[in-house]
């Protein structure tokens, strides 16, 4: 299916959304000649509606609802293959980090499941100082209304030591809880 989009001049609130993604994320998109390097190397960009290169020319180009609605920023691993291949030291992984943050602020999430997991995920972190994976899946499963779905793996996965069913604690977890409090602190000013 062929994809239309409307070019008009970007809107005063799309600048400013530009703008909070390019501080946010300490680079420039003017940076970006398209070489299409970055999405060569990405290793998710098989899965992506819209590749990092994509994504980098929407902002350019002003088209900030298709940032928003792209399953890409969610699709991102943040390993930054994409930023070390930058012949212009455009920050792309932190775009993307910073595209995300701006779409679960502004409540555009195009799959809820992706929010439950990341709220799973950053929970197990704030009480555990680390990911704790066998939680992880229990929360996200249960919050998504599939309680069992590959509760099948769970048993092979403990035998072979990839995953355990109690969690593991790192040592300076407070230090963690406090990061996770000065955030909130942040967030409400």
């Amino acid at each position: 299916m062929k994809q239309t989009l409307n070019l008009a001049p970007p809107s005063a609130a799309d600048k400013e959304f530009i703008s909070r993604i390019e501080e946010a994320a300490d680079t420039s998109i003017k940076l970006c000649y398209q070489c299409g390097k970055c999405t060569a190397g990405c290793p998710a960009a098989f899965a992506m509606d819209s590749p990092p290169r994509q994504i980098i020319r929407y902002l350019q180009l002003g088209l900030v609802e298709e940032v928003l609605a792209a399953q890409s920023i969610w699709i991102c691993a943040t390993c930054e293959t994409c930023s070390a291949r930058c012949p212009r030291g455009v920050d792309i992984a932190s775009l993307m980090d910073a595209c995300r943050r701006e779409a679960l602020a502004a409540g555009k999430i195009s799959d809820k499941k992706v929010a439950v997991f990341n709220e799973a995920f950053l929970n197990g972190v704030k009480n555990f100082g680390r990911t704790y994976e066998a939680g992880l899946l229990i929360q996200h499963n249960l919050k998504t209304m599939q309680p069992l779905k590959d509760a099948q793996l769970g048993l092979p996965m403990m035998k072979r030591g990839k995953v355990s069913i109690l969690p593991d604690r790192i040592k300076g977890k407070d230090q963690v809880k406090k990061i996770f409090q000065r955030i909130e602190t942040m967030g409400r000013e």
